[in-house]
């Protein structure tokens, strides 16, 4: 179980499941690839502040477990993860930017959602209904799911 981070003004317990996928679906993690891997992400843990509480390999694409704090959006701790790893995993590995053509190593996209310890989303909407003194002053606000316009 992961534990709250501690800072001067906040507490925070902030987990994210990211998946990066190698390009062109490539299987090209060997046990010596894997080791780097996990290597580098020691590494990038030092010196930010991103957690890797686990790292699991598939054939063709990795599983990142990751505690971080509220100051560092997803887009940043992901854009660190892939860059920082690929760089690292090229240096250390150039048979591995050969087999992917001396592109990169992590397809453009990725999957990330957050990850609660605690409870899920119908656990935390019970929570907040039933907060206060009076449980019957309740009033929902707002219960619409935002939308994003592109």
């Amino acid at each position: 179980m992961s534990d709250h981070i501690h800072k001067s003004h906040n507490k925070s317990l902030l987990l994210y499941h990211l998946v990066c996928p190698i390009k062109y679906r490539r299987s090209i993690l060997s046990t010596s690839v894997e080791e780097s891997l996990v290597l580098v992400c020691e590494d990038i843990s030092k010196r930010y502040e991103i957690h890797f509480v686990e790292i699991g390999a598939d054939d063709n694409h990795v599983h990142f477990l990751i505690q971080s704090v509220p100051m560092l959006s997803v887009k940043s701790i992901v854009q660190a993860v892939k860059s920082i790893t690929a760089k690292e995993l090229f240096r250390l590995h150039p048979e591995v930017k050969q087999q992917l053509w001396g592109g990169n190593f992590w397809t453009a996209g990725y999957y990330v959602n957050t990850v609660g310890q605690y409870a899920n989303e119908t656990v935390i909407m019970k929570y907040i209904q039933n907060q206060g003194e009076d449980k019957s002053s309740y009033k929902m606000l707002n219960r619409n799911q935002l939308s994003l316009s592109l």
